[in-house]
Formats: C-alpha cells, structure tokens, sequence
C-alpha cells in the first residue's frame, strides 16, 4: 500500500522543489543549474524505475513460460494415458466383435446345415411318396 502512494510523494516532493526553486533568493544562473540537476534527478530516478520494472516484467515472464511448459508436458502426458486407455479399450471393443461375429458365424452354419438337412430330408420323403402313387395309379 504505501509503494502506491510513492509516486504521489515524489511528484509533490519534486514540485515542492520546484517552487522553492523558484521562490528562493537566488541568481538566475544558480536557479537554472539547480533546475537542470533536479530534472537530471528526475530522469535518473525514471530510469532507475523503468529497469526495476522491466526486471520485474522478464522474471514473471520467465516464471510464466515455466508454468507454462510444466502444464503443456502435464496435459501431453494427459493425451498419452487417455490415448493408450482408449486403444485398450477400442481393442477390447474388437475383440468382442470378433468374438460375437464367431458366435454368429457357427449359428448361421448349424443352421444352415439343419435347413439342408431339412431340405434332404423333405426331397428324398417327398419323392418316395410320389412314386408310390404313381404306381398306385398305374394299378
């Protein structure tokens, strides 16, 4: 809190000077080499400030792009575990296909051997009988 109000103390400490500059029993020449040192002072102190916050700036940045990179490796280490998860069970997925296709498969050929065999069975009782009754009305 008191580093917020240090801007408005020095700006009021610089006028302050300034007036009493002014104001005081001094030549023209003495109050202009004062002027130039106390606007000297100024442009240091703003130089001076302007590094500290440019430091600032360039630390938090450079804690920002470690943050950061820690977070990206985080979440590429997301991806792989739900990737490798999602294969495994994609595989699995499969193999149950695979495994009720099988199943399907073998009930699909029994029943078609039973609809052969049905059908053997149909053709071969099917003809008997007809050549019975031919025979029959022959007679």
């Amino acid at each position: 809190m008191a580093e917020s109000k240090l801007p408005y103390f020095i700006c009021g400490l610089g006028i302050g000077a300034a007036l009493g500059i002014l104001y005081a029993p001094r030549s023209g020449e003495e109050t202009r080499e004062e002027l130039r040192n106390r606007a000297y002072e100024g442009r240091e102190y703003v130089r001076r400030r302007t590094g500290e916050g440019q430091e600032y700036v360039r630390e938090r940045a450079g804690e920002s792009r470690e943050y950061l990179k820690k977070r990206s490796e985080e979440g590429r280490e997301y991806v792989r575990e739900r990737s490798t998860e999602l294969k495994e069970k994609a595989e699995e997925v499969v193999q149950k296909g695979r495994g009720a296709v099988e199943t399907q498969r073998g009930q699909l050929a029994a029943a078609l051997e039973a609809g052969r065999k049905a059908y053997r069975e149909a053709t071969v009782t099917g003809s008997e009988p007809a050549a019975d009754s031919a025979e029959a009305s022959e007679a």
